[in-house]
């Protein structure tokens, strides 16, 4: 690539790159002033030439009335005392000549035209022909001339006459018009850009307004929102948007926060647990405080450390979303190892079932960890029994664990699922949850394209449904 070439490319991208970088209203008066030139270029250019067809047609017609008038005199009177008549009756901007049958010259309207034929056009009688536009060096070297030709017989001879009419005239009305038009383009496309300019500056300056107001807006007040203009256009729905976004942003800053000041409280009870007991073991000399607080640490080190790994499976889950494995899972074996797990752990609780095989594509240990969330909540809920199902249903996979507790109340069966939410004392720190049982399942059910909902039992308490796709 030459030297040349490629100082003109880079001058190109130059130029592309500073219309992007360039502001939306400039982009958008220029497209306008573009656009408009344009049309205005199509638009003249179509109008000169129509004008210039129009014109030209008129000329043409007027000749041809003339020369069929000079043919029927020819034909009637023959050449005598013709050349007279034409040169009093001749209009403006024609010349008229007679040829005869050699195309000799015997009449003509002016001395100018006198002696040379104009055209070696020589139609039969009462034929008409015409020739094209074009300069007649032997008659004006400047002018253009449209010339019409009429055979014309008298007795046995044939005539030819011949008639040419200036068109100069109409040229000039053309480049007169094509001037005033070019004296106006830039008038109007002035006027266009003006008007542009300010139409979209008014347009965007519900933009600015919008810009404006969410810079000012910061993470430690998200309660503002950007005003809506009271027009019904893009911008409206695009201040509305902003708003609803804003709405989000502001629940989820709330929810962050709540959520990391209901961590924290929960750490803090079991870090005060084991640093209360570090300071009683240090104060002993005996060594017996050690032997009596070794299983109070241990239950508090094994809640927090629990709690530590609800709180990072839920952060992932807010994150990037829960990985699942996929593999062919057995609910019903799960099922019978929670039920063979409680009855083992509650002795005091009826642990029933009603078991039937159920398989599902999943994590088997996800899945695991939601049915005993779910039953560590009933075991904590029941007054004497839990009762766990599996079936199939409309090609589903359903699984239902039951209490016989309090129950939960309708208008709070949602708000369970929220982190760290506690109804009543059967859900209390002192009973062992964190308030994050039933978040964690909820987040690994969705994980798997599931549901889990809450409902009435038949024995009064509380019965938790566990929906999988098959």
């Amino acid at each position: 690539m030459s030297t040349v070439v490629r100082r003109r490319v880079d001058g190109w991208y130059r130029t592309a790159g500073g219309l992007r970088q360039a502001s939306v209203r400039s982009r958008s008066t220029a497209a306008a002033v573009i656009v408009v030139a344009v049309a205005m270029m199509l638009g003249a250019a179509a109008l000169l030439l129509l004008l210039q067809r129009a014109l030209i047609t008129e000329v043409s017609d007027a000749a041809e009335a003339r020369v069929g008038e000079v043919a029927q005199q020819v034909t009637a009177d023959g050449t005598a005392g013709l050349a007279r008549d034409l040169a009093e009756s001749t209009r403006g901007g024609q010349l008229i000549q007679v040829l005869d049958p050699s195309g000799r010259v015997v009449a003509a309207s002016s001395t100018r035209v006198g002696s040379t034929p104009l055209t070696d056009l020589r139609p039969p009688a009462g034929a008409l022909l015409r020739a094209q536009v074009g300069e007649m060096p032997l008659i004006d070297d400047d002018h253009s001339f449209v010339i019409v030709a009429q055979g014309a017989a008298y007795g046995v001879t044939t005539y030819t006459v011949v008639v040419a009419s200036s068109v100069e005239t109409q040229r000039q009305t053309v480049a007169t018009v094509a001037k005033y038009l070019a004296i106006g383009f830039p008038a109007l496309l002035i006027v266009v850009g003006v008007a542009g300019w300010l139409m979209v500056g008014q347009a965007l300056r519900p933009v600015e307004r919008i810009r404006a107001r969410v810079q000012r807006i910061g993470t430690r007040d998200l309660t503002e929102r950007v005003p809506v203009p009271r027009t019904r256009d893009e911008i409206a729905r695009l201040a509305v948007t902003m708003n609803e976004m804003l709405d989000r942003l502001e629940t989820g800053h709330a929810t962050q926060r709540a959520f990391v000041a209901d961590a924290s409280h929960e750490l803090r009870s079991p870090l005060a647990t084991l640093t209360a007991a570090l300071e009683v073991i240090e104060a002993d000399t005996t060594g017996q405080a050690w032997h009596d607080l070794r299983q109070v640490m241990e239950t508090e080190t094994d809640r927090m450390r629990q709690l530590v790994e609800d709180l990072l499976l839920l952060a992932k889950a807010d994150d990037t979303g829960l990985r699942m494995r996929q593999v062919d899972v057995d609910l019903d074996d799960l099922v019978a190892a929670e039920i063979q797990r409680l009855r083992s752990s509650a002795p005091e609780l009826t642990v029933t079932g009603d078991v039937h095989p159920v398989r599902v594509v999943g994590d088997p240990a996800r899945l695991g960890q939601v049915l005993r969330n779910l039953v560590d909540n009933a075991a904590r809920a029941a007054h004497t029994t839990v009762r766990l199902t599996t079936a199939e249903e409309n090609g589903s996979a359903v699984v239902t664990v039951s209490d016989d507790g309090d129950g939960i109340p309708e208008q709070d069966r949602q708000r369970v699922f929220e982190r760290f939410v506690r109804l009543d004392t059967s859900r209390s720190r002192a009973s062992g949850g964190s308030g994050l049982g039933l978040s964690i399942a909820r987040e690994i059910t969705r994980a798997h394209h599931g549901t889990i909902t809450l409902s009435s039992s038949s024995t009064g308490g509380t019965t938790a449904t566990v929906t999988l796709p098959n």
